[in-house]
C-alpha cells in the first residue's frame, strides 16, 4: 500500500508541476496577482508530494520489499541498514527520483525565501523550474518508474554493486545532485529575466545566493567523489578524467565563471548578456552530465543506466530546455543594454578575463569528453582521450586562471592605477619565487613542471594574503586595530579569501601528488620489505575473516622511516558472495605532508601476494583546500548584503532590458 501511495504521490507531483508551469506564467504576463501566487502553493505541493514518493521508496528498501522490482535488483536482506538506505539512489530510477526531489526542493525554497523578489519575477522563475520538472517527472513515470512491482517476488534480492556499498555513497550523490540541480535556479532566473525584460543589479543580487549554494554543494560532491575513488578503487589516484567525472567538473567550471560574472552585474551593471548566457550554459552542462550518466552511452562505475531508449528521452529534454533557452536569449539579447563603462586596467576586466579563461577550460573538457562519443557515433571508431590531452590543454589555461585570480583583488572597480598594480604583482611574485626556491632546497625538488606548479600555488596564496593584509591596514596599522578591521570585513570578502586560499592549497596538493608520488607494485612474501620513497613497507601477515555481508582478507603492513615506526596499515580485499564481486579497501595513514597508502592484491597461489605501496605527498592539502573552497561559498551566503535591498536608481535603470521592438 505504501508503495502505491508513493506512485500516486509522483503523479500528484506531476499534476502540481503542470499547474506551476502554466498558471503563474500566465499571471505574470497578464499581471494577475492571484494567478502568480499559485506558483508558491504549487511549488510547495510538488515538494511535499515528491518527498512522499521518495519516503515510500526508502521504506521499500528499508523493509526489503522485494515485490518492488527496483528493490529486488538493488538490495538484499543481509545488507547493513546504511546501504539499504543509500541503495535508494545507487541506481538509475532512484537517483532520478532524488534528482527531481532536489528540483522540487529548490522550487519550494524559492517560494518560501524569495519574498524579496518581485511577484512577477518569482512567478516566472517558479514556472521555468516547473517546466524542467515536467520533463523529468514524465521521464521517470514513463521510462524509469521506481515503483514497478514484480508478479512473483524473489525470496531475496540481487544486492548492490559492492563498489557502492561505502559510506561515501551516502553523501556523494546527494551533494552532487544538490549542486547539479541547484544551478537550475540560475537558469530559471535567467529565462525569467529574458521573458520579463529585466536584467539589472537587483537580478544579480537575487541569483547569487542560489548559485553560491549550488556551487558549494557541487564542490563538496566532486571532492567527496574523488576521495571515494581514492580509497575505494585502490589505484592510488584521485582523478582519472573519466567522462562521468568530467560531467560534474564542467558545470563547476562554468558555474565558477557565473559566480564571478554576477558580481560584475551587481556592482557595475556590466557583462549582463554574458552573465545571462553563463546562467543558461551552467545548467546546460548539468543536463549534459545527466544525459551522459543515464543515456547508456557510457560504461563506468559512476554510470547507472544502460538503456539507450532512456537516453533518447533525456536527449529530447536536453534539446528542448537548452535549445529553447538559447533561442530566447538570441531573440532578446539585442535588447539587453549594459551600463558601467570600465577601463582595461580594472576589476571588471580581471573578472571578464577570469570568465573567458574558465569558459575555455570548460570547452577543453567538453571537447575531450564528447569527441570520442561523437566519433564513435559517426564513424564507428573507438578512441579514448585520457590524461595526456587534458594535461597539455587544460592545465596551462587553468594556471593562467590562478594568475588572474591573484591579480583580480589588486584591481579597483572602473579604473585601477597600473603602476600600483604592477608594483604589488612584482612584490608578490618575488615572494613566491623565493618560497619556491626554499621548498626546492628543503625537500630536494627538481622537476621543473612541479616547481612551476608550486610557484603558481604560492603566488595565489601570497597574493590573497597580501590583499587581505592591505585591506585591514597591515603592516602600517597596529595589530589590535587590524584585527578589528578584519572582524568588520563583509562575509563575502572572507568568502573570497577562503576560496582563493583553498584553491592555492588544493593546487599545491594536486601538484605534489601528481609529480612526486612514489609507487611500488611487487609480489611479496609476508616479512618482505620494500623501499617506497623515504619509507619502508613490510607485509606482516594476512588474516581472513567475515564482515556483515562479505568475506575479507586483511593485511597488516608495517611502515617505518629510519627504522622508526611511522604507521600500521590494514588494507582489505573483500568478496561479496551475493553479488559475486570483489572490492579493495586501501589502507591509508594520513600525515600532515602526505598519505602512506597500501593495497592488497591477489594471492599467487604460493603464499605470496601482489602488494601496491604508495607514498602520496600533498594529498591532505588537496582535501583541505577543497573543504575551504566549499566553505567559502557558504560563508558568502551568510553576508547580510545578499538578504537586503539591491542597488536602485540610475545604475539599475542603465542595466535594464529594454522592451523588444
Amino acid at each position: 500500500m505504501i508503495v502505491e501511495l508513493g506512485h500516486f504521490a509522483l503523479w500528484l507531483a506531476l499534476a502540481a508541476t503542470l499547474i506551476q508551469a502554466t498558471v503563474p506564467l500566465w499571471g505574470a504576463i497578464m499581471d494577475h496577482p492571484a494567478a502568480m501566487r499559485v506558483g508558491d502553493t504549487a511549488a510547495q505541493v510538488q515538494f511535499f508530494a515528491t518527498t512522499g514518493a521518495f519516503a515510500a521508496l526508502t521504506y521499500a528498501f528499508v523493509v526489503s520489499d522485494f515485490s518492488v522490482l527496483l528493490v529486488a535488483l538493488n538490495s538484499h536482506s543481509m545488507k547493513p541498514m546504511l546501504y539499504k538506505v543509500t541503495g535508494v539512489w545507487a541506481n538509475h530510477e532512484g537517483s532520478m527520483l532524488l534528482w527531481v526531489l532536489m528540483l522540487a526542493l529548490f522550487g519550494a525554497l524559492i517560494a518560501a525565501f524569495g519574498r524579496g523578489v518581485p511577484a512577477a519575477m518569482r512567478a516566472c522563475v517558479l514556472a521555468v523550474q516547473a517546466m524542467i520538472g515536467v520533463g523529468f517527472f514524465l521521464f521517470i513515470l514513463l521510462t524509469s518508474n521506481p515503483f514497478t512491482r514484480v508478479d512473483r517476488p524473489p525470496l531475496d534480492g540481487q544486492g548492490m554493486n559492492p563498489l557502492l556499498q561505502d559510506p561515501g555513497v551516502a553523501f556523494h550523490p546527494p551533494l552532487l545532485y544538490l549542486g547539479y540541480v541547484g544551478f537550475s535556479t540560475a537558469f530559471s532566473f535567467a529565462v525569467a529575466a529574458l521573458i520579463l525584460g529585466r536584467v539589472d543589479p537587483a537580478w544579480a543580487r537575487w541569483i547569487r545566493p542560489w548559485v553560491l549554494i549550488a556551487w558549494s554543494a557541487l564542490t563538496a560532491g566532486i571532492a567527496l567523489g574523488s576521495w571515494w575513488a581514492y580509497y575505494e578503487l585502490g589505484w592510488g589516484g584521485f582523478w582519472f578524467w573519466d567522462p562521468v567525472e568530467n560531467a560534474s567538473f564542467m558545470p563547476w567550471l562554468i558555474g565558477t565563471a557565473l559566480l564571478h560574472s554576477a558580481i560584475v552585474v551587481e556592482k557595475r551593471a556590466s557583462l549582463m548578456k554574458w552573465t545571462i548566457l553563463l546562467a543558461i550554459l551552467t545548467f546546460s552542462m548539468s543536463l549534459i552530465g545527466t544525459f551522459l550518466v543515464r543515456s547508456g552511452i557510457l560504461t563506468s562505475v559512476h554510470a547507472f543506466a544502460t538503456d539507450p531508449e532512456r537516453g533518447v528521452f533525456i536527449l529530447l529534454l536536453l534539446a528542448i530546455a537548452i535549445g529553447g533557452a538559447l533561442t530566447l536569449f538570441a531573440w532578446r539579447a539585442n535588447a539587453i543594454r549594459d551600463g558601467g563603462v570600465f577601463a582595461v586596467w580594472s576589476r571588471e576586466t580581471g573578472l571578464l578575463a577570469n570568465n573567458v579563461l574558465l569558459a575555455a577550460c570548460t570547452g577543453v573538457v567538453f571537447v575531450g569528453t564528447l569527441y570520442p562519443l561523437v566519433l564513435e557515433l559517426v564513424t564507428g571508431d573507438k578512441i579514448s582521450v585520457g590524461a595526456p590531452y587534458f594535461n597539455q590543454t587544460f592545465l596551462p589555461i587553468f594556471a593562467i586562471v590562478m594568475l588572474v585570480a591573484g591579480v583580480g583583488p589588486f584591481l579597483s572597480w572602473k579604473r585601477a592605477r597600473k603602476a600600483d598594480v604592477l608594483r604589488r604583482v612584482a612584490r608578490v611574485s618575488a615572494i613566491a619565487v623565493a618560497a619556491t626556491f626554499i621548498a626546492a632546497a628543503l625537500f630536494g625538488l627538481r622537476d621543473p613542471v612541479g616547481l612551476f606548479g608550486v610557484f603558481m600555488a604560492t603566488w595565489l596564496a601570497f597574493a590573497t594574503l597580501e590583499d587581505l593584509g592591505r585591506r585591514i591596514g597591515l603592516p602600517k596599522t597596529a595589530i589590535p586595530t587590524a584585527l578589528r578591521r578584519a572582524l568588520g570585513l563583509p562575509r563575502s570578502a572572507w568568502g573570497l579569501y577562503f576560496g582563493h586560499l583553498g584553491l592555492a592549497i588544493a593546487a599545491a596538493g594536486v601538484v605534489a601528488v601528481s609529480v612526486w608520488s612514489v609507487e611500488e607494485i611487487r609480489i611479496v612474501d609476508p616479512g618482505s620489505k620494500l623501499e617506497v620513497g623515504p619509507y619502508a613497507f613490510e607485509l606482516m601477515d594476512i588474516e581472513n575473516t567475515t564482515g556483515p555481508n562479505y568475506q575479507t582478507s586483511i593485511a597488516a603492513v608495517r611502515v617505518t622511516r629510519d627504522d622508526a615506526l611511522a604507521a600500521m596499515l590494514f588494507p582489505e580485499r573483500r568478496w561479496y558472495p551475493v553479488e559475486r564481486k570483489p572490492t579493495t579497501e586501501a589502507g591509508i595513514r594520513t600525515l600532515w605532508h602526505g598519505d602512506l597508502y597500501a593495497v592488497l592484491g591477489d594471492p599467487d597461489g604460493t603464499g605470496r601476494y601482489v602488494m601496491r605501496y604508495y607514498y602520496n605527498p600533498g594529498v591532505p592539502w588537496m582535501w583541505f583546500g577543497a573543504l575551504l573552497i566549499s566553505l567559502s561559498a557558504l560563508i558568502s551566503v551568510t553576508d547580510r548584503r545578499l538578504r537586503v535591498g539591491a542597488p536602485t536608481g540610475r545604475e539599475m535603470t542603465a542595466g535594464s532590458v529594454q522592451p523588444a521592438e
